[in-house]
């Protein structure tokens, strides 16, 4: 029998199963109770592929991962009584910080020193004078660290502390850290160098997918008393020393109080990765109080309420004279955009800069579908180029400043682990002010009257946005 002769008893058949695929996929992704616009794009975007649909949502999709979230809160529990007093609630601290510390239980603390390093090549030399000093321990965790020419000395350092007695410890993620063989980990494993993986990739992941869930925080701590943390990854990307299209990102180096809460954000990773609960008091110097006012901030999907998020729109919504952000990937969700829109209808000086080419053609099509609307209300939208531009950071009147891990986008906000640094202090401020208005040199602003692009540019910009929930 021909197919032509089977098709009209096949049809109703492939008509049933597709109906059945629908309900499974629609029951599915209703019980995620995510916000309707995101539910309907998934729904419409997988309801074409019949099968295919399924497993691309069990890996990709945004699982709500209530596991995970009772292992992060155990985590912290089992922290708890090892920590010094240091690490008690405050009520002393503004709105924006009040809103962190209910978010994320971080409370605001401060810091003695904060150092602003732009791009890569002051990062790396700040990093690796650090680790050469370290006496006792050094945390490290990050997304990417890459086997290429900066990855090998910052190994090498790494190696070399743990050969003069200092406990080391390096937390990197199973996705962004995949390039690292066993080869490259060997001197790192000889030296006694304890090295755990985020997430890794394992067979189970067919039942219990984390590929979406990736650990997006850069952290270092030096003995309890320095600490780094920002945007920028082991890499020679990011190296303007080595490539000339490097990225331009912006990292921190931190000294005082706060660096005790970096540490207990690097504990509770550690634990959640490898169950095991570092109780070493040694871990806990005394550190004077300082005058800059500072917050850790984490956040990830082991927690309902995008603490980054909230506080990026909170801080946005508090704002009087001027909000200027500057973000790699530019995917705002309702909130974030009425929030950058309203400030500009108020008459502030509402800036936003991205890169004129990112990355990802996708998300560089979605940012654009906002321009239009940002701009008839008021927003200044820079492209920033020719490098790619991976800083991420807010920058609110004179003494607020958010810098950290986490892009101005659906994916830093709830799926990935990402962690940033909240400041208040006018000359930290001022310092990242004329980072800024430098970055600004090398940008192209974004005018109302500028000609119309292409209809196919357009068209795929526009369906780019529909995909902004999923991004």
């Amino acid at each position: 029998m021909s197919f032509t002769e089977l098709w009209p008893q096949l049809r109703p058949v492939l008509l049933g199963v597709w109906i059945a695929y629908l309900v499974v996929l629609a029951g599915w992704i209703v019980m995620q109770k995510r916000e309707p616009i995101a539910t309907l794009s998934w729904l419409l975007s997988l309801a074409l592929l019949p099968v295919l649909g399924l497993v691309i949502y069990h890996f990709l999709g945004p699982q709500r991962i209530k596991r995970h979230r009772l292992r992060r809160s155990r985590s912290r529990a089992s922290l708890d009584d090892t920590l010094p007093a240091g690490l008690k609630a405050s009520d002393d601290c503004t709105t924006v910080a009040r809103l962190g510390r209910s978010a994320t239980g971080f409370s605001p603390s401060t810091a003695t020193r904060i150092e602003l390093l732009v791009g890569g090549g002051a990062t790396y030399d700040a990093l690796l004078l650090a680790i050469a000093g370290a006496s006792h321990h050094l945390h490290v965790e990050y997304y990417i660290f890459e086997p290429d020419r900066t990855g090998t000395r910052v190994r090498d350092a790494l190696v070399a502390a743990a050969r003069r007695g200092v406990r080391v410890r390096l937390l990197l993620d199973g996705i962004g850290s995949g390039r690292l063989n066993r080869a490259f980990l060997a001197p790192l494993e000889a030296a006694g160098v304890e090295v755990a993986w985020f997430h890794p990739v394992r067979l189970r992941w067919l039942w219990r997918p984390r590929m979406n869930l990736r650990n997006h925080r850069k952290v270092v701590v030096v003995d309890g008393l320095v600490g780094f943390t920002g945007g920028i990854n082991v890499t020679d990307e990011e190296d303007e020393r080595l490539r000339s299209d490097a990225f331009h990102d912006l990292h921190l180096r931190l000294e005082g109080e706060v660096v005790r809460w970096l540490q207990l954000a690097f504990l509770e990773d550690w634990h959640y990765a490898t169950g095991v609960a570092l109780r070493d008091q040694k871990l806990w110097p005394e550190i004077a109080p300082g005058d800059v006012l500072a917050q850790v901030l984490p956040a990830g999907p082991d927690s309902p309420w995008e603490a980054i998020h909230r506080v990026m729109v909170e801080a946005i919504h508090q704002a009087n004279r001027r909000v200027w952000l500057v973000t790699p990937y530019f995917v705002p969700g309702e909130a974030a955009h009425m929030a950058l829109t309203s400030a500009a209808l108020r008459g502030l000086d509402v800036r936003v800069i991205v890169p004129a080419q990112s990355d990802s053609l996708v998300v560089s099509a979605a940012a654009r579908s906002y321009y239009d609307d940002l701009v008839a209300a008021g927003v200044r939208v820079f492209e920033y180029g020719p490098r790619m531009l991976h800083s991420k950071a807010l920058l609110v009147d004179e003494d607020l400043c958010l810098i950290g891990s986490a892009n101005f986008d659906h994916r830093s906000f709830r799926l990935n682990f990402e962690l940033s640094l909240l400041m208040h202090g006018r000359e930290l401020a001022s310092t990242l002010e004329a980072s800024l208005l430098e970055d600004l040199g090398h940008c192209q602003e974004v005018k109302a009257d500028r000609p119309a692009a292409a209809f196919p540019r357009r068209l795929g910009e526009a369906c780019a946005r529909l995909l902004s929930p999923l991004l």
